[in-house]
């Protein structure tokens, strides 16, 4: 199994409505200028209060599938239609 080159508590970037378990993870962006990642369900729309900052191991513990993109080079997104869709990279 892949894991991340990053330390389990890196902060990253992910949702109220993931944290609250009410949307899924489908979307994850790598982000070159800082090395950052963002994970999120489907919501558009956000607002700023609408993103929390969560340790990389409390997203792995939400969905281990995130694992399966670990490698995700920077600059990249992987997208899935629903939580039993393979990811796939963009």
């Amino acid at each position: 199994m892949k894991s991340f080159k990053e330390d389990l508590n890196t902060a990253v970037i992910t949702t109220k409505f993931v944290l609250e378990k009410k949307s899924p993870i489908l979307h994850v962006f790598h982000y070159e200028e800082d090395e950052s990642w963002q994970f999120s369900g489907d919501e558009t729309n956000l607002m700023d209060e609408d993103f929390r900052v969560v340790s990389l191991e409390e997203i792995i513990s939400l969905d281990s599938t995130v694992l399966e993109i670990a490698d995700l080079p920077l600059a990249g997104e992987a997208y899935r239609v629903n939580i039993n869709a393979s990811w796939e990279i963009q």
